[in-house]
Formats: structure tokens, C-alpha cells, sequence
């Protein structure tokens, strides 16, 4: 069933809007609508347009929660002046030590860079600063590769103007310094070239040798990290001296923050008087929940609230209601799409028709009983609403398997309480079409009692699926049943009265719904020909979709042969006849029918539903309730 709904109308002082919904919208599921979207054609309304107060001290509150060693929810109820109040202070407090903390950070960073610039040169004795003393001799530090410093060597034997002194190495590289008369750097420098020496630079600024600049920057390193480690247990002993109230404030803030987005649904007036601006908002609630709201703010002085009734602009939203057993299958239904709010809910109606159909098509004990405890126990234990849905119809399998005396195959455990399909194949594939039939006149009436609901009064009385389609489709299914059973036909005047008189009605629902409504224009626009022209072919198309409608229900008794069918294969393969069947054959063969029977059976009933019923009194063109609570 579909929730009743109230659709509130709740104004207050613009700057209590915080207050009125962390302190009673909240505690509801309500469904805002857009105020300005009603109210936009009145005067001193504007949209509610402001900048987030809370987002910064919300931050600087997250911030905060780092230094605690056990993060949870606070305990102590604040205002949002009140949270904004603790987050400043403590953070004001941890300042001065935070900026220190960005001071040692990029100190340690700068000594890190030191450390990697240098690494590669501790081999060298000599003090880096004394290199620019110089005058006549250039310097370039740098590293290449093993394959070509070997070569490098065998040149730097030969030239009498460079020496090249080897600092570190690997199995990659190789790091060093080479020296060069000013005279000669150009050429020098170009022989390196050529051997893929990598230049790199290397600062003079460093008053002492490699090593010893590489252990002094290790040292300060060291004295960096252990500073801030102080000055973290610090931060942390100030923050876990205020623990609950930043908690507090944290949760407190996030609420409002969160609440703020109320905003963008919310419009905004003016006093009469210019005194002092309101806000104005709109929101869906169940009738329940909408009477205890009623109640509780009806003491608060700054929060008015009236029902709203008859507002055309506001179509309201859809929320289904079922008990626990029918809710798998509002999935169905969600999937079709959601019922208008003066519409039926099919949810019921799918529930029974697709689980019993399932079961016809895939009857057996067995595995009806697999399909049954698997799928409820995935319900109960993950909640799947599929699953769900599986386990009901397994219920049905297990049901008619009894009526079929089937059982993991076997036909000959249990007897048929029914029949056996396979004995009967003419009757089965019958009685299929006649059920089909009877589920067509059933969607037929639940289209009558959508289109009541509605006032759709063309619809009720000349749709093919109305008054007129249940008199013309019901008598034909009349007659084909009397001449079944062997009963005479009613005379053929009648049949071309209950039959003839309807369909000419549906043919000319148009004009008959315009005339029913009382519109000045009976007929289309255009021309008259041509509508009847377009009348004729859609006669024909409604007569067409009444025979493939009812005959698309012959699937339902296929199936179930096909089931009986295919577990004979499998009995078959695995030798029941000669006395000693193959049990391995037997277990992969029914795990593999059910597997896929089972799944093409379920999609094949949904295609049923879809488009044989559900296309015949279901428009599923409902807005679904969004709880603003619940909103991702």
C-alpha cells in the first residue's frame, strides 16, 4: 500500500532555521519540496541564499579530533554559537604550536634536501667552501655510468689536464668530482659530455667536508623530530584536556553544517512591517509522523505550521508501505517505476502472480525446497531483496511439486496429486492460455479501479483495458470457455453486440472521453478521415494485442514441460532405467537445470508481468519519497 501523506507548510525567524530542524525536522522522514516552486508567483519571496557559518568550524573541528587518541560521538548538547565557541577557543590555543610544528616540518624538509644532496659526495675529504677559493682551477660534480666511467678512465689516463676523484658508487653509478684548468674547461667539459657524465649541483655554502656537513644535518634531523614530537604529545594533552566538549561541539557542527542544505528548499519573506525576515518551507510527512510533529512544536512559539490542502503545484511523493513478507518485492515494483500517489500499489498483486507462476513453470520438490531455504537464508542473513523474492518462489516449486509428484526429477517417488504434465501436454499448454486469460481480465479490473481513483473517466469507460475492453475481452473469453467445455454458444447477435459494441467504443475513446468530460472540441484537430483511418488500424492493433497477449501465457505451461522434460534428459544420461542411475550425473544435472531454468523461468514471468498486466493498469510514473534525513 502507499503511505498517506501531509504536506506541511512550517515558517519561523529566519535565524532559528538551524534550530527548528536539528531540534524537531530532524528526528522525522520529510520530503521537502522546492517553496519557491509555489510561491514564486508572490510577492517579497525570494529564494533563501546564504554562505555556509559552519563549514569552516567544522574543519577546524575535524582537525581537533586528529590530536585524540579515541575518536566517538560527544555527549553534551550545544548550540551552534556554543560549538563554533570551543572549536575557536582550543584551536586558538594549539595556534602558536601548530605554527611552530610548520616551521620544524619545513626545517626538517630543507635538512633532508641537504642530506640528499650530499650523500652521494661523502668520500671526498676536503672542506666544500674552500673549493671556490679556486683561481685557476674549475670544478664539476656529478656521476655516470659504470660501463662508461671505465671508459672515462682510460681517457683521463691519457689527458694530463683533468683529474676525476671518485666519491661513491654502485652497481649503477658512479659519483665523483672532476677538476680542469680554466683553460681547458670547455674541452673537458665536453669530453664528459660525451661519456654521459650527469652534472650535478652541488652547494659551496657548507663550511666543512661531506661527511662531516652529512652528520651535522643528521643530527639537526634528529633534533627536528624529536621537537616535534614534544610539541605533538603537547597538542594532543591540550585537545584530550576538552575531549567530550570538541566531540560534542564536532557532532554538533557537523549537524548543522549537514542541515544547512535545508536552505536550498526553503524561501524567505519579510514582515509586513519590515521587521524581521521568515523562512518558509514545504514537506511531505506520513500522517503519523506529521500529528506528533504537530504536537511537539506546538508549544514553540517561533515555529508556525499549518496543513496545506489542494496545492496543484505540489504532486506528492510515494512511499510504499507492505508488510515484511511483500517487501522484496517492492524491487519489482521500483523497477517498473513507482506507483502515482492515487494509484494502486501493484507490489501485492506481483507478489502473488509472479511467485505463483514461477512455481507452475518450475514444479518440484526438490528443488523448489533448495531454491526455498537458500534464498531465505540469504534474505535473513544479507538482506537481499532477490533473494527474498527466490525463497517465496521456492515455496510455490515445492507446492507444485507435490502437484506434479516431482522430486529432484523423480517421477515416480511421489505421486501426482494433480497431474503430470508431461501426460497431458495438450491440456497442459491449454489450461496455461486459460490462466493467462484470467490474469488479463484481472489487470483489466485493477485498471477500472486506478482509473476511479484517478477521475479518468475515458480511461474507466472506453480504454482498451477500461469497461468496454473487460465486457469485449471477457465475453470472448467466455465463449472460448463454453465451447471448450462443450456447452452451445450464446447466439450470434449477441456475440456481435458484447462483442461489436465495445470495440467500437474503444475505437472512438477519443471523441467518447472529450464528449464524457464535456469539451467543446468532441473531435481531433485535423481531419476527420484520417482519424478514422487511424481508429481502424488501432482497432486492429487492440484486437492483435488481445490474442498475443493471452497466447504469450503459453510459456507458462512450456516451462513446466520443459522442466519435466529436461530432468528426463538427466535421468536419462545417468541410467535410471538400468537400476544403478549415476548419482554424480543425477546431483550435477539438477544443479545445473535449477541453475538455469530457474533463472530463465524468473526472467521470463517478469516479462509477463511487465508486459502482459502491468502494461494494462500500471503507469508507475510516482516521485519517489526522499527523506531528507536519509539523503546521500
Amino acid at each position: 500500500m502507499i503511505e498517506k501523506m501531509k504536506l506541511l507548510h512550517i515558517t519561523g525567524p529566519k535565524g532559528d532555521i538551524d534550530r527548528a530542524v536539528k531540534f524537531y525536522l530532524n528526528k522525522y522522514d520529510i520530503h521537502f519540496e522546492n517553496a519557491m516552486q509555489s510561491l514564486g508567483s508572490m510577492k517579497n519571496v525570494r529564494p533563501f541564499v546564504e554562505t555556509n557559518l559552519y563549514k569552516e568550524a567544522m574543519q577546524r573541528g575535524e582537525e581537533l579530533k586528529e590530536y585524540l587518541d579515541s575518536p566517538g560521538d560527544g555527549t553534551i548538547e550545544m548550540r551552534a554559537a556554543q560549538a563554533q565557541g570551543i572549536v575557536d577557543e582550543v584551536y586558538g590555543q594549539i595556534k602558536d604550536v601548530r605554527g611552530r610544528q610548520e616551521e620544524l616540518r619545513e626545517r626538517s624538509l630543507e635538512i633532508k634536501a641537504w642530506m640528499e644532496e650530499i650523500a652521494p659526495f661523502i668520500g671526498l675529504d676536503f672542506e666544500l667552501s674552500k673549493l671556490k677559493d679556486f683561481r685557476f682551477i674549475d670544478y664539476q660534480f656529478g656521476r655516470i655510468k659504470v660501463e662508461d666511467y671505465h671508459k672515462l678512465e682510460r681517457y683521463i689516463y691519457k689527458n694530463p689536464y683533468t683529474l676525476f676523484y671518485e666519491c661513491n658508487n654502485d652497481s649503477k653509478y658512479v659519483w665523483g668530482v672532476y677538476f680542469v684548468p680554466h683553460t681547458h674547461l670547455m674541452n673537458v667539459k665536453s669530453v664528459y659530455a660525451s661519456f654521459h657524465f650527469e652534472e650535478i649541483e652541488v652547494s659551496d655554502k657548507f663550511q666543512q667536508t661531506p661527511r662531516q656537513v652529512f652528520t651535522y644535518a643528521k643530527d639537526e634531523l634528529e633534533k627536528c623530530e624529536r621537537e616535534l614530537e614534544r610539541l605533538q604529545l603537547q597538542v594532543c594533552e591540550i585537545a584530550m584536556g576538552r575531549k567530550d566538549e570538541i566531540l560534542s561541539a564536532c557532532k554538533s557542527l557537523e549537524s548543522y553544517c549537514r542541515n544547512f542544505d535545508i536552505r536550498k528548499y526553503a524561501a524567505c519573506t519579510q514582515a509586513n512591517d519590515g521587521s524581521e525576515e521568515y523562512y518558509i518551507l514545504y514537506g511531505w510527512m506520513a500522517r503519523q509522523d506529521a500529528d506528533k510533529l504537530e504536537q511537539e512544536i506546538a508549544q514553540d512559539p517561533n515555529i508556525h505550521w499549518e496543513e496545506e490542502e489542494g496545492n496543484a503545484k505540489i504532486c506528492p511523493p510515494t512511499r510504499l508501505k507492505n508488510p515484511g513478507i511483500l517487501k522484496p518485492f517492492e524491487m519489482f515494483v521500483e523497477m517498473y517505476g513507482l506507483p502515482a500517489y492515487n494509484e494502486m500499489d501493484p507490489t501485492l498483486f506481483i507478489a502473488l502472480t509472479y511467485t505463483l507462476m514461477f512455481g507452475i513453470m518450475f514444479g518440484d520438490v526438490g528443488q523448489g525446497a533448495c531454491l526455498m531455504i537458500g534464498g531465505l537464508l540469504l534474505y535473513r542473513l544479507k538482506r537481499l531483496r532477490l533473494a527474498g523474492i527466490v525463497g517465496v518462489a521456492g515455496v510455490w516449486s515445492v507446492i507444485f511439486g507435490f502437484l506434479y509428484g516431482s522430486f529432484f526429477g523423480f517421477e515416480e517417488v511421489l505421486p501426482a496429486v494433480w497431474m503430470k504434465p508431461m501426460d497431458n501436454i495438450m491440456t497442459t499448454l491449454m489450461l496455461a492460455i486459460g490462466f493467462g486469460a484470467a490474469l488479463i481480465l484481472i489487470a483489466m479490473a485493477l485498471n477500472i479501479i486506478n482509473a476511479i481513483r484517478a477521475k479518468d473517466y475515458g480511461r474507466l469507460l472506453f480504454h482498451q483495458s477500461g469497461i468496454a475492453g473487460l465486457i469485449c475481452y471477457g465475453f470472448v473469453v467466455l465463449c472460448a470457455l463454453l465451447f471448450v467445455t462443450g456447452n452451445g454458444l450464446p447466439a450470434t447477435i449477441i456475440i456481435g453486440i458484447a462483442v461489436g459494441v465495445p470495440l467500437i467504443a474503444i475505437l472512438l475513446k477519443e471523441p467518447l472521453s472529450h464528449l464524457v468530460e464535456r469539451k467543446s472540441q468532441i473531435f481531433p484537430e485535423g481531419s476527420k478521415v484520417m482519424f478514422f483511418v487511424e481508429a481502424l488500424v488501432e482497432g486492429f492493433d487492440v484486437v492483435l494485442s488481445y490474442a498475443t497477449n493471452t497466447i504469450s501465457f503459453v510459456r507458462v505451461g512450456a516451462f513446466a514441460l520443459s522442466h519435466a522434460g529436461m530432468m528426463g534428459v538427466v535421468m536419462t544420461l545417468a541410467g535410471l532405467e538400468k537400476g544403478s542411475p549415476n548419482w554424480i550425473v543425477i546431483v550435477f544435472g539438477n544443479l545445473l537445470v535449477a541453475g538455469l531454468e530457474g533463472l530463465i523461468v524468473g526472467i521470463q514471468v517478469l516479462r509477463l508481468e511487465y508486459y502482459e498486466m502491468f502494461s494494462r493498469f500500471y503507469t508507475g510514473s510516482g516521485k519517489p519519497f526522499i527523506s531528507f534525513n536519509k539523503r546521500d
